[in-house]
């Protein structure tokens, strides 16, 4: 299921909104730049690497250009492909400016970095070993999805089925809609839990586990950033 657009009008300019999506969109064309040794150093840099965190945690000197917990704030404006940027941009575009709009924007870019950085923690907890990067901004803004679902569980969302040669839009509450995606999140990141111990240590590469994660903490933090202080 692919969203287009949510049936909850605002009456703001959702600056920060904007200037988030600019900023991913721009910082992926500068890594599409790079070539792949290029983008390969960046990413060591710039990308959260569970298993380098640990190692500074104990210490360890990992070379990077910036302290490795800043990793937890950079990585969320990394992403590592064409569908991966656009497809989390389509999402913060269509449930970010709601929850811009309730908790101002001040708050609501506290709340998003906070989000994306307790998503990756949460990637952390169950994959502290791994050396495979995690970037995106998946983990904020399942964090905005989970304020969402909250705060508007019965606003509409525009959304776009394919059914083999035949595409078709239905109107799905928000309730049903985030709720199957966090399920889908849950059930994903309980199966590559299962799928690490069976194969002998091996990830997938997708941190499904920040996914939900990041809805959990949002759904929690949310009241706490103002969610519910602009009441209809």
């Amino acid at each position: 299921m692919v969203p287009l657009n949510d049936e909850n009008p605002i009456q703001i300019t959702p600056v920060v909104t904007y200037v988030l999506i600019v900023a991913n969109i721009l910082i992926f064309l500068y890594e599409l730049r790079l070539g792949t040794p290029g983008l390969q150093a960046f990413l060591q840099d710039f990308a959260f690497i569970p298993g380098q965190l640990s190692e500074s945690l104990q210490g360890a000197a990992t070379g990077d250009l910036i302290p490795e917990p800043l990793t937890l704030v950079t990585s969320q404006f990394l992403h590592g492909s064409i569908l991966h940027v656009v497809f989390n941009m389509l999402y913060l575009w269509i449930f970010g400016n709601n929850i811009e709009e309730e908790m101002g924007s001040v708050r609501y870019l506290i709340f998003y970095l906070l989000c994306g950085v307790l998503a990756s923690l949460a990637q952390y907890v169950f994959d502290a070993d791994s050396m495979i990067p995690t970037l995106g901004a998946s983990g904020a803004i399942a964090g905005i999805m989970g304020a969402y679902i909250f705060r508007f569980p019965q606003a509409r969302i525009v959304t776009l089925i394919p059914l083999g040669f035949f595409w078709f839009t239905i109107r799905v509450p928000a309730i049903f809609f985030l709720g199957f995606w966090f399920l889908q999140q849950a059930f994903n990141s309980v199966s590559s839990l299962e799928a690490q111990v069976n194969s002998g240590g091996m990830e997938s590469g997708i941190a499904y586990w920040a996914h939900a994660g990041g809805f959990i903490f949002g759904a929690l933090l949310g009241p706490f950033f103002g969610l519910f202080s602009r009441r209809d």
